[in-house]
């Protein structure tokens, strides 16, 4: 499987030759996308593994060769269709990907920590997902997934890193060491664009934004380029930051988006003697819910509430999500619920081509 594709390689046109002599020593020729491939070490390695599970097999040699020109536009079109134009694929008819925009009124209430849970606990359900650092000024999830690689380009096709399965882009990839992002609206919206149109995200099941706090530049060029995207609402249980929250909800009634539920984080911290501490107080996401949905005309979820929990903040620091690292922990089985309530929501096939021809 190629690492950043996550497709085999036997089927991207990578794989040059493969030769087998008598006693069982195998040569392969694996065609690199690009010269300066920083996955090619991870590459060579899966490919010894693979053959070398083989009956049968003695040495394995990787022989690594860069594809040409015409090879690379070969596997675009293995990947984006001969001849496809430029566009956002999330947008297409066809597209069956349910798109996440994870927001907050203001800063501070674990918005990026509980988009990278979600996605992570997606991924380890078997789900294709991809995640958005939409947060420029305030990119962080590089650190979450502990990525450091950059991610690759193939022309002007950008692939993704991959971290726990989950493919990830963010602007933190792209500036060196903790360089500041200064830029104004119409960089932001570029920015987004690019990410959308240029990222190489293949099919996904659910596609996450991580979305800086506010009802900003970035909220708005959401609203526009992805008018079916959906807004998860996270909120602290304190009042005075569910009504702001409740702000960056009411967004939709102008942008005509749907939110697909509201996010308690910070909930209550549990105390050695089992009994629970409302640090923050307590019913902030339910009055959340409550009056978005009023204000929308539809119902809106509290699709669960997570439990302040010191190993939530470390599986953060180490970047090792704490659905993979703390799997038994009650801000675990919180999140994982509410990727489970999100990952089960149907979806709809009505005005979806699906390829289907009567025989005449």
């Amino acid at each position: 499987m190629d690492p950043e594709l996550r497709r085999p390689i036997t089927e991207l046109g990578m794989l040059k030759d493969v030769q087998i002599d008598g006693a069982g020593n195998v040569r392969v020729e694996v065609l690199l996308t690009i010269a300066g491939c920083p996955l090619r070490e991870t590459i060579t390695a899966d490919v010894e593994r693979a053959l070398g599970a083989v009956p049968g097999t003695a040495d394995v040699s990787v022989q690594l060769e860069v594809m040409s020109a015409q090879q690379r536009q070969e596997l675009k079109d293995r990947l984006r269709g001969p001849g496809a134009a430029r566009g956002i694929p999330f947008n297409q008819p066809s597209s069956l990907t349910r798109v996440y925009a994870v927001a907050s009124g203001k800063g501070g209430v674990g918005k990026s920590s509980i988009t990278v849970n979600l996605a992570c606990a997606m991924a380890a359900r078997g789900l294709r997902v991809g995640v958005i650092d939409a947060d420029v000024h305030g990119f962080s999830v590089p650190g979450l997934l502990g990525i450091s690689q950059a991610p690759t380009r193939v022309d002007e096709m950008i692939l993704p890193p991959v971290a726990y399965g989950v493919k990830a882009i963010s602007i933190g990839m792209f500036v060196t060491g903790n360089q500041p992002v200064a830029w104004r609206g119409p960089m932001l919206h570029r920015a987004l664009e690019q990410f959308l149109t240029d990222v190489y995200f293949g099919d996904l099941d659910a596609l996450f934004l991580d979305l800086p706090p506010g009802t900003g530049d970035v909220a708005i060029s959401v609203a526009q380029l992805l008018p079916s995207s959906e807004i998860l609402v996270v909120t602290t249980p304190q009042a005075a930051a569910a009504e702001v929250a409740e702000r960056a909800g009411s967004i939709a009634a102008q942008t005509g988006q749907q939110v697909a539920g509201v996010i308690e984080n910070m909930s209550w911290l549990e105390l050695e003697d089992g009994s629970r501490m409302e640090i923050f107080g307590s019913g902030g996401g339910a009055a959340v819910a409550e009056r978005l949905g009023t204000a929308l005309g539809a119902p809106v979820p509290l699709l669960g509430s997570i439990p302040l929990e010191p190993r939530l903040r470390e599986g953060g620091d180490s970047g090792r999500p704490i659905v993979l690292s703390a799997e038994d922990s009650a801000a675990a089985g919180a999140l994982r619920g509410i990727a489970n309530a999100l990952a089960a929501r149907p979806r709809g096939l009505a005005g979806r081509p699906l390829g289907v021809t009567p025989r005449s």
